[in-house]
């Protein structure tokens, strides 16, 4: 997480002189700096501009529905282990951060109760040139590469 306050301290000094523009990465209204400029700023005074939000681009790369999906997000949090419970045929849309990455998010799931064949996609770094994406099962992502700021998408049995 960054330095929300000092951010919020530099757009208002810049305001004052001009017009700004703010860039965020992901969906800017899903766990993303919108909440911390609204607070500051009515919103009336500002346009919100979305791209592509990660957990919709790596829904689509994937072929798979959401409309079912759970979505959660381990930036910067912890969702509850309620939210994280196992159910078939379950499927899950994760944000993940450095502390919940794709192995220690797998490692969770499973002592949660989630099968260790539970398939798994590891979506890092959509839309660059160097995007992977690693089909996989809850066990094997323990001793894949690690990814951190990616989309994790599990699918129960």
């Amino acid at each position: 997480m960054g330095d929300i306050p000092a951010v919020m301290t530099a757009l208002h000094e810049h305001l004052k002189k001009h017009d700004v523009v703010v860039m965020v990465s992901g969906d800017p209204g899903y766990y993303s700096l919108l909440d911390a400029i609204r607070r500051e700023f009515p919103p009336e005074s500002f346009s919100v501009i979305p791209g592509i939000s990660a957990v919709q681009f790596a829904f689509a790369r994937l072929a798979l529905p959401w409309h079912d999906a759970d979505l959660l997000s381990f930036h910067g949090r912890r969702p509850d282990d309620e939210e994280l419970t196992y159910r078939p045929r379950r499927i899950l849309g994760m944000l993940t951060d450095t502390k919940y990455n794709s192995q220690t998010i797998s490692e969770l799931l499973m002592r949660l109760g989630w099968p260790p064949d539970s398939i798994v996609a590891v979506c890092a770094r959509l839309s660059y040139a160097d995007e992977k994406i690693l089909r996989t099962t809850l066990q094997k992502a323990l001793t894949e590469e690690k990814e951190t700021h990616c989309v994790m998408v599990v699918t129960g049995l």
